[in-house]
């Protein structure tokens, strides 16, 4: 069984509205019929019976995924990802152990939902170490007012999570901070002068600059008309009036000139145009 099979075996589709209803009027199952499904799949790979443990405790990921509202990501996103931790602990449940899937798959829809969030909440990953992940969904609800922490809360948080407290002070930094456009495309905006981007030098209109711009160019020139040196007389012509020349030669013209179809004359132009970028590049 694999995430793919289970995700297309019956579940419920359309807006995340009907997502849900249609989460909550799906069956539980009782203790025993649990287990003998669970049975089943564990020692048969029986796919019906894992679709039937993931399609009964649908309405448990979309209870687990709304805890996580508050982060301002979509809640089908991340009803998405509990569902691929649900998938994974109906694949590694084992029947015999003697607790209910629900107890067991908690753990797995979190680190899914977990992953999904430290992957997509800021441009930049905030959280890699283990410390930082445990402080990252612990910090805001240690939070006994707003603001900054004072030193006496920020030693609390430290001993309740067993981190450092300079751990403390810089995942709070990182919390109250936000992501900002290197280069805002509104240049009309007031905060435009504050943009990274704006705090680079031009350096354009340096000599450095326009000289190696001119090389550039030159060299580029020089390839090309190297290039075209290298194609038949046919392939230059053509190219050079569907290209080069104020007044552009449709394909009709050129093909009336030479004597053979439209089509001819765009398999000619495709050939040299190949030609020519295989020689610039090398």
């Amino acid at each position: 069984m694999n995430n793919k099979q289970l995700a297309t075996a019956g579940m419920p589709t359309g807006s995340m509205e009907s997502y849900v209803s249609a989460a909550f009027q799906l069956p539980m199952l009782s203790q025993e019929e649990e287990h003998e499904l669970a049975v089943r799949w564990h020692e048969k790979q029986d796919l019906e019976a894992a679709r039937q443990l993931v399609m009964s405790h649908l309405r448990f990921v979309v209870r687990i995924a709304r805890q996580y509202a508050g982060y301002g990501l979509p809640q089908p996103d991340l009803v998405q990802e509990g569902t691929v931790g649900l998938m994974k602990a109906v694949r590694r449940f084992d029947p015999n152990v003697g607790v209910r899937l629900a107890s067991f798959a908690v753990h797995w829809i979190k680190a899914e939902i977990h992953e999904f969030i430290l992957r997509n909440w800021r441009i930049v990953k905030i959280a890699t170490t283990k410390a930082q992940r445990k402080l990252f969904f612990n910090l805001r609800s240690s939070k006994k007012r707003l603001g900054w922490f004072t030193e006496q809360e920020v030693q609390d948080v430290a001993s309740d999570l067993g981190v450092k407290p300079e751990e403390v002070r810089n995942m709070e930094a990182r919390l109250n901070n936000y992501d900002m456009a290197f280069d805002p495309m509104d240049t009309d905006t007031e905060d435009e002068h504050i943009a990274p981007a704006s705090y680079l030098p031009d350096m354009r209109m340096e000599p450095e600059s326009i000289l190696e711009a001119e090389d550039s160019e030159r060299d580029e020139n020089q390839r090309l008309y190297t290039a075209m040196e290298e194609l038949d007389e046919r392939s230059q012509d053509i190219l050079r009036r569907r290209w080069l020349c104020e007044k552009k030669a449709t394909l009709h013209e050129l093909a009336d000139e030479y004597g053979i179809s439209a089509e001819r004359i765009r398999q000619i132009e495709k050939a040299a145009m190949n030609k020519l970028q295989n020689r610039i590049t090398a």
